[in-house]
């Protein structure tokens, strides 16, 4: 064997070809390099509330630091940790949940993931509606299973529906995601809704749901928000409760995230996490209890500035000629179809036959950021958040209704 071959690195695994580069990465190293050539970038791709950790979360966390909280805790979660989730779940649905039926992770991202790992056997089918959020297709099919996308409509509020869920199960089915508030379309399930795919399960024992809700706090119509374990709780043992601190109280960088489900699940996922990251960090474990103990202040004074943001971003996008944004009912983003722009032709002479040739397009014009469309399953449309400042989105608007301005329609 040649020195350069024992210098060979080890060749990635088979499964790692099944995954995609994530888009929001994509967009990132765009926006870096538009900036490093001293450009001007107005990015409506955060994925992040632009407002600070509140302060009684940050003091928790340094209280904790001082009082030496800085050693391996159980991969369940600290004690105190478990009791303010349990105790927000029983506010939220009105389910009492054990300490067994609890988990805990670094971020509900990992915990999802976990969830797929622990459950996924090579073949296994995860029903994802589309739009979905970027990383529900790959996390599946890294696991062995086979993402089944099922499209969602406008007139149906981009939502799955009752019979589009039944013709999707198969008997390889195995999950079912709902993620809501959705993330792109800001889509929220009513109670109503739940009960009418509830309905489908009962027939389907053999599948599960997975609930993300880590949007349910920023939402702008009936609180709480609905949840599948409320309306049917007779498929407890089924449902799959995925949530976190991220969100709704600006701690994205704290990485907590829990879930909520059967025993038996929870248990391997603990597991899981035992033998790959120990445990979440105890000082923000900490921060966790804090902010779920904490009054609603933080997150009604936020909810409140995130909707006149998303009135002003719906109002903009929907005075451009040839973009029909839809009104989001909780998260920060708004989904627009940009269907009506598609064959355009742009100063330069060139045809926008996509999705994501308008949205370079829109970059190389006023210096606009949006995350296309197909990233989301969903082609010729585009997510724009608002988790910015009210400037910053007119600003975008501005530059993007002058962009649509230039173009010569066919």
């Amino acid at each position: 064997m040649s020195h350069s071959e024992t210098l060979r690195a080890p060749a990635p695994a088979e499964r790692m070809s099944r995954v995609k580069e994530s888009p929001s990465s994509r967009v990132a190293d765009r926006v870096r390099a538009f900036q490093e050539a001293g450009r001007k970038v107005l990015p409506l791709t955060i994925g992040e509330p632009d407002f600070d950790t509140p302060d009684h979360v940050k003091d928790a966390a340094i209280a904790a630091i001082r009082a030496g909280e800085t050693k391996y805790t159980s991969a369940k979660g600290t004690p105190a940790l478990q009791t303010a989730i349990t105790s927000r779940l029983l506010r939220k649905t009105g389910q009492s949940y054990t300490t067994d039926e609890i988990c805990v992770g670094g971020g509900a991202k990992q915990l999802i993931f976990l969830a797929f790992v622990a459950t996924l056997d090579e073949g296994d089918e995860v029903i994802v509606p589309a739009p979905y959020w970027v990383s529900y297709p790959d996390m599946v099919t890294v696991n062995g299973g086979h993402p089944v996308v099922v499209g969602t409509t406008a007139a149906e509020g981009y939502k799955l529906t009752p019979d589009r869920l039944r013709e999707a199960i198969t008997d390889r089915t195995k999950w079912v995601v709902l993620n809501t508030p959705n993330n792109p379309t800001g889509a929220v399930y009513s109670e109503a809704e739940l009960r009418g795919l509830a309905d489908v399960l009962r027939a389907h024992p053999h599948v599960s749901v997975l609930c993300d809700e880590i949007y349910d706090e920023i939402n702008f119509g009936a609180r709480p928000v609905p949840s599948a374990v409320t309306v049917a709780p007779d498929l407890r043992e089924r449902i799959f409760l995925v949530n976190g601190v991220s969100k709704a109280y600006a701690m994205t960088g704290w990485r907590v995230g829990y879930g909520a489900g059967a025993s038996r699940l929870c248990a391997a996922i603990g597991t899981l996490q035992s033998q790959s990251s120990s445990c979440p960090s105890s000082v923000s474990q900490a921060a966790a209890v804090a902010a779920l103990d904490g009054g609603r202040e933080f997150i009604d004074r936020t909810v409140r500035i995130y909707a006149e943001r998303r009135d002003l971003l719906v109002s903009g996008l929907g005075a451009i000629d040839g973009l029909r944004p839809a009104v989001p009912e909780g998260g920060f983003y708004v989904w627009t179809d940009s269907s009506g722009l598609l064959g355009a032709v742009t100063p330069s002479g060139t045809t926008l036959a996509s999705d994501a040739d308008l949205a370079e397009y829109f970059l190389e014009t006023s210096g606009v950021v949006v995350i296309t469309g197909d990233s989301y399953g969903s082609p010729n449309h585009f997510r724009a958040s608002f988790a910015l400042s009210s400037d910053t989105i007119r600003e975008a608007v501005s530059g993007l209704a002058h962009a649509v301005s230039l173009l010569r329609r066919p």
